[in-house]
């Protein structure tokens, strides 16, 4: 078992899996454990989709599909972050996604090789276990955040078995055909995704080290 400290600084995006399978059981854990996560006036808001085996590749190859064929034609039902990037956000995110494409190999303007690593999203990145989170469109914002926690500590209780993660808000785009896969009520919609499984340590992408800002940038003290 490691601390909770260890668990937070050794989490990281992994975007490169093993074939190792990760049983049933112990994802199993991971979820209830994660569930004692706070919400408001305890509404636990989270639907949980556990994906394995040949469903797991069948949810995969159509919503990958729909990916590659439409992808010019796909929109988010909500808005993810923002619909215009300002500083010191937008400075963040080019950083990241430099230092991941020169990792890839990717030049800038390489549409075809972008398109391709996207397309890795729909896929789980190869992990044997896929997780897709759903939730109530009605319910407000504050319920949102609450998912948000549950997600972090399905992360973190997932490095006390030596497992990696990689949480995706590309599901979003193409919550038409995830919605119908998983076969969603009407007022449920995919929020997210998340990989889990056991990483490949030899994979180049792994080696990203996404850089943090010390706290003297965004706290204050009074």
């Amino acid at each position: 078992m490691i601390s909770v400290i260890d668990a937070i600084t050794t989490r990281k995006s992994v975007r490169s899996f093993t074939k190792k399978k990760v049983g049933l059981k112990t994802i199993k854990k991971i979820i209830s454990l994660a569930a004692q996560s706070p919400s408001g006036t305890n509404t636990q808001p989270w639907n949980v989709h556990v994906l394995t085996g040949n469903n797991l590749k069948e949810f995969c190859r159509a919503c990958k599909n729909e990916f590659l064929k439409n992808s010019e034609k796909l929109s988010l039902e909500r808005l993810n972050y923002m619909k215009k990037y300002r500083e010191p956000y937008i400075s963040r995110r080019r950083k990241v996604g430099w230092d991941l494409y020169n990792i890839l190999k990717i030049k800038k303007g390489d549409y075809t090789k972008t398109k391709n690593f996207h397309a890795q999203n729909y896929e789980f990145f190869g992990a044997p276990v896929g997780i897709i989170f759903s939730i109530e469109k009605d319910l407000g914002w504050m319920s949102w955040l609450d998912y948000g926690m549950f997600i972090q500590n399905i992360c973190l209780v997932a490095r006390n078995f030596g497992l990696h993660t990689c949480p995706q808000a590309a599901w979003g785009l193409v919550y038409k055909k995830a919605n119908v896969l998983v076969k969603l009520k009407k007022n449920y919609t995919v929020h997210c995704g998340l990989a889990i499984g056991y990483e490949n340590k030899k994979a180049e992408v792994n080696k990203l080290i996404t850089e943090r800002e010390s706290i003297d940038t965004f706290c204050k003290f009074n």
